[in-house]
């Protein structure tokens, strides 16, 4: 960690007055630890523009958006508007030197008291627990998340940001385990309307530490947040779950073109995976990273296509019919690991904290080549060899697509 925290060197910066900001969006899903190849993709971002000439300062991103760990990194990014490239200078010392007992409690104790009360409730059945009121809330407890968040993330910012044009928006998504929907809560320079789809809607409100804990609160992993919902109080989980639309948040806050950082590969070629990892009966530790991939890395990629052909569809459509309508083409671009992150976590699986090592090696994650085992693992490894590799990732993919970046951005080639 820096010695100096985000909160008290970002508080200090004045904040400039800036013109109405282009409308460009920015989405970071979610994924836990694996959301530190962001934070290289935003690296790679900086480096890029600087070389590029363009404008420095200001973030090049007006409308914000995440979920999950990705709305961690939004909403820093977002406090930071005033200066891209201290922002994400500042976001990259944590990630760098980030543990995971400051994420979640990983000591022994802490352990054996959550995996205790699962054991009773299995093992005793739920009449007798509930007599002897023991109600386990999650496997891990996340409690220190809450400290890291207070430094990292300074939100009373955000007003004065808005108010000086360096930020339009920012949103995150939770999911409520008490409503069954999908909710996006977002702060908004402008009075936006909310809107109502299919089982998720949007709600304006002043975001806070709460909504970030609520948006990365990984079903059974984390214990889910309490938040308020006009009236009554709902309680919410990790907001990938049930997440059909992700990149449409930036779409009704105002954005034009959008660019979509992922957590996990778009697409998965048979042919690269290593044959072991298709045979035998799957691991408990394979069937919770199967499910964790389906929760976090399926929906956006049936987004990214669904607004590609969309895109293909408005194409064909005359002009002049196409201006007399609300329909606009998205530009959108997107840059997703090009290495299997799976992959990449068997080979940190032994930096976990020992009694979170034991826990994944009781439910058959099998250390460094155990690939499909060590998927569950890669949520939780925040540990730095993991995640500065994995911001090596981001950065080098980023570079990689050099020429789309400055296409998307309109800065000099």
């Amino acid at each position: 960690m820096p010695s100096e925290s985000p909160a008290q060197t970002s508080a200090a910066a004045p904040i400039q007055q800036l013109a109405s900001p282009p409308s460009t969006g920015l989405l970071m899903t979610g994924g836990g630890a694996r959301a530190a190849y962001q934070v290289g993709v935003l690296q790679g971002i900086a480096r890029i523009r600087r070389s590029a000439g363009a404008k420095q300062g200001p973030n090049p991103f007006p409308i914000i958006a995440g979920t999950s760990a990705g709305a961690v990194n939004a909403a820093a990014l977002a406090c930071g508007a005033d200066d891209f490239d201290v922002a994400v200078r500042r976001i990259a010392e944590v990630w760098r030197n980030v543990r995971a007992e400051q994420v979640y409690k990983a000591d022994t104790l802490a352990l054996l008291g959550s995996g205790a009360r699962w054991r009773l409730v299995l093992g005793l059945g739920r009449f007798v627990a509930t007599v002897l009121r023991i109600k386990p809330r999650s496997l891990l407890d996340n409690a220190p998340l809450a400290a890291l968040l207070k430094r990292m993330v300074p939100l009373e910012r955000l007003p004065e940001l808005m108010r000086a044009g360096h930020l339009q928006a920012l949103a995150v998504t939770g999911s409520s385990y008490s409503s069954g929907e999908h909710v996006t809560f977002y702060e908004s320079a402008t009075p936006t309307q909310a809107w109502v789809r299919s089982q998720r809607l949007a709600m304006p409100c002043t975001i806070s530490h709460e909504h970030l804990l609520a948006s990365s609160a990984i079903p059974f992993v984390f214990p889910a947040a309490a938040l308020k919902m006009h009236n009554h109080v709902e309680y919410f989980g990790d907001g990938s779950m049930r997440q059909t639309a992700p990149i449409s948040p930036t779409i009704h806050l105002g954005a034009t073109r959008v660019l979509v950082i992922g957590a996990g590969r778009m697409t998965e070629p048979r042919e690269q995976l290593p044959p072991n990892t298709l045979t035998g009966y799957p691991s408990l530790a394979q069937i919770a990273g199967h499910a964790m991939s389906s929760i976090f890395l399926d929906a956006l990629g049936v987004d990214v296509e669904r607004l590609r052909r969309i895109n293909n569809t408005l194409a064909l459509i005359p002009p002049e019919l196409r201006a007399r309508s609300a329909l606009r083409p998205l530009e959108l671009l997107v840059i997703s690991p090009s290495e299997r992150i799976d992959a990449i976590a068997a080979r940190h699986v032994d930096a976990l904290p020992g009694p979170v090592r034991r826990l994944f090696g009781g439910l058959g994650a099998g250390g460094s080549r155990d690939v499909k085992g060590s998927a569950l693992a890669s949520y939780l490894l925040f540990e730095p060899g993991f995640t500065r590799e994995l911001m090596a990732l981001g950065r080098a993919d980023t570079l990689r697509q050099r020429h789309e970046v400055l296409r998307f951005f309109d800065w000099a080639q």
